[in-house]
């Protein structure tokens, strides 16, 4: 029996309205054919501006999954998720876009993202993902080894002033600033980039955090060296830890390319990887700090057990749990509740701007086994409770 199954703590800033809306919207994203086809009308509606469609998208995807469309609209989750003790992390959900103007605008949002979370305790993390600097073939370039041009270089060095000024920034104003995830084959780039800016700002603390995706082979032994850097620089690391969201595109292209395919063998075997994960950074935590985010319920509680085993207290500032906004409330809430450090990424952006964003997370609760049956299941429970009260 789960430890995380009171609905009645898990919903109680939803309303009645809301969960049946909720409801409806896991049902329809259960279906893959229907999410399928839905997405590809709604990419098509959008990108034809079709005046009716952002009304729709608001009312639904949008208010289940985005916290509003500028970080201020999005306050009144904010405020209203922290008085359950869950923290809120900015992500400026922005997706697609690859010329300078957009990188430069989304680098100034990061910015004030870290400017608007200084000293908030409601707001313990700023995000950004590295494709939201640069392009994504020039990153694969780059790890590629390949010669850049003039140009190219020129480009690179302003991806990596884009990473240089936003960490100093968080570092000046005292703000962890996380880095998402990317394509194994753009992730080293990322890597290299991000232990750079480590060693340059996590003198004193963990400032900079990397995300290390657990799905992946090899990880374990990229944190091993990751620790020797560390140690020989004496500096600090900070990691999110994830499962990962490209399988289906890392298998094909290693399979295109003919090269190892970087993807764990089974579920298992990502499960134990993850869990290993937990056990290097209990091992190192006079080092290391991490933020667990999954939606998992076994690895949250396996993370919980450890600290137990350690003697940390719930809310001991080396580690963090966190879930999307819009899913797991069952997990978050619950953490909050027992006063652990929880948190929900808090995505926005404009309505017709992270289309691109929703119809990803749409497709992700698709594909992710029994994610979208445990929600129906959990608002189905909440539903009947409210019923027969």
């Amino acid at each position: 029996m789960s430890i995380f199954n009171d609905t009645q703590i898990a919903f109680q800033d939803k309303s009645t309205e809301q969960l049946k809306k909720a409801y409806w919207m896991f049902k329809t994203i259960e279906q893959p054919v229907i999410t399928d086809l839905g997405i590809k009308i709604l990419n098509f509606t959008v990108h034809n501006k079709f005046p009716f469609v952002e009304g729709i998208v608001r009312k639904t995807l949008f208010e289940q999954f985005v916290g509003g469309e500028t970080r201020e609209k999005s306050m009144e989750v904010v405020k209203q998720l922290f008085k359950s003790h869950i923290g809120s992390i900015f992500d400026y959900a922005i997706e697609g876009k690859e010329d300078e103007v957009t990188f430069n605008h989304t680098c100034e949002e990061i910015k004030q993202n870290i400017k608007f979370a200084q000293g908030n305790p409601a707001i313990p993390f700023v995000v950004f993902k590295p494709t939201g600097f640069g392009r994504f073939k020039l990153y694969q370039e780059v790890q590629a080894g390949a010669a850049l041009t003039t140009s190219e270089k020129e480009e690179w060095s302003r991806v990596r002033n884009r990473y240089y000024e936003v960490c100093k920034l968080a570092h000046e104003r005292n703000v962890v600033i996380m880095i998402d995830a990317e394509e194994s084959w753009i992730q080293t780039a990322v890597d290299d980039l991000v232990n750079e800016m480590m060693a340059e700002f996590n003198k004193e603390k963990a400032i900079v955090w990397n995300t290390i995706q657990m799905y992946r082979t090899g990880r374990l032994e990229y944190m091993a060296e990751d620790l020797k850097r560390a140690e020989n620089g004496n500096y600090f690391i900070g990691y999110k830890f994830v499962r990962g969201a490209y399988m289906e595109k890392e298998r094909e292209r290693a399979a295109e390319m003919k090269y190892p395919d970087p993807i764990q063998p089974t579920k298992e075997a990502t499960d134990q990887n993850f869990n290993a994960a937990i056990d290097f950074v209990m091992a190192h935590l006079d080092k290391v700090a991490a933020f667990f985010g999954t939606h998992n319920e076994k690895s949250t509680e396996l993370v919980m057990d450890k600290m137990k085993e350690k003697g940390l207290v719930n809310d001991d500032p080396r580690i963090h749990f966190g879930q999307l906004y819009g899913m797991s409330d069952n997990i978050t809430y619950f953490l909050g509740a027992q006063k652990y450090n929880a948190s929900k990424y808090l995505p926005y952006g404009p309505v017709k701007d992270v289309v691109p964003y929703l119809t990803r997370r749409a497709q992700e609760n698709t594909s992710v086994a029994g994610q979208t049956g445990r929600e129906l299941i959990l608002i189905s429970k909440e539903l009947q409770r409210r019923k027969n009260r």
